[in-house]
């Protein structure tokens, strides 16, 4: 009887040798997630530093500041007896017009408040609405006071 070698496992597959190992076929992304997690929490630190600003003495300079967005705004008032007054300047009304053109062309905005004494006709009111149209002014506000009737019926 002869001396056969009996293989065990079956067919002719792949034999492990020892000392080497098989190729892995999958990825393991356990790593990949770690060193992942690991930089944004970097990045969620840093990112906040990155937008402070430097702190820095600057120059003195002749400049003028830049013009902010609120001007004081140019108020004319109608007393009760009628005198029309720019500011805190009475002006005549022959005189108003030109006044304020040339205040229009140093002005960058157009806006002016336009309060009346209760006293006044709205005749005068009308005309010096006119008169600051004609000056180059056409945002016109009327400064009222609170506390006056609601005209729906209630005393507010």
């Amino acid at each position: 009887m002869g001396g056969g070698v009996v293989r065990q496992g079956g067919g002719g597959g792949r034999r492990r040798r020892k000392g080497r190992s098989m190729p892995m076929s999958e990825i393991n992304v356990t790593p990949f997630v770690d060193v992942m997690m690991v930089l944004l929490i970097i990045f969620m630190v840093a990112a906040p530093l990155l937008t402070v600003g430097v702190p820095v003495e600057l120059p003195k300079t002749a400049a003028t500041a830049l013009p902010s967005e609120t001007e004081e705004p140019l108020t004319v008032t109608i007393g009760a007896d009628g005198v029309v007054s720019i500011q805190t300047t009475e002006v005549a009304r022959a005189d108003l017009v030109p006044r304020l053109r040339a205040i229009a062309a140093e002005r960058s905005d157009d806006r002016v408040f336009l309060r009346a004494d209760g006293a006044v006709t709205y005749e005068v009111v009308a005309q010096v609405m006119g008169a600051l149209n004609a000056g180059g002014f056409s945002s016109i506000g009327l400064v009222t006071d609170i506390g006056g009737p609601a005209l729906d019926g209630s005393d507010g």
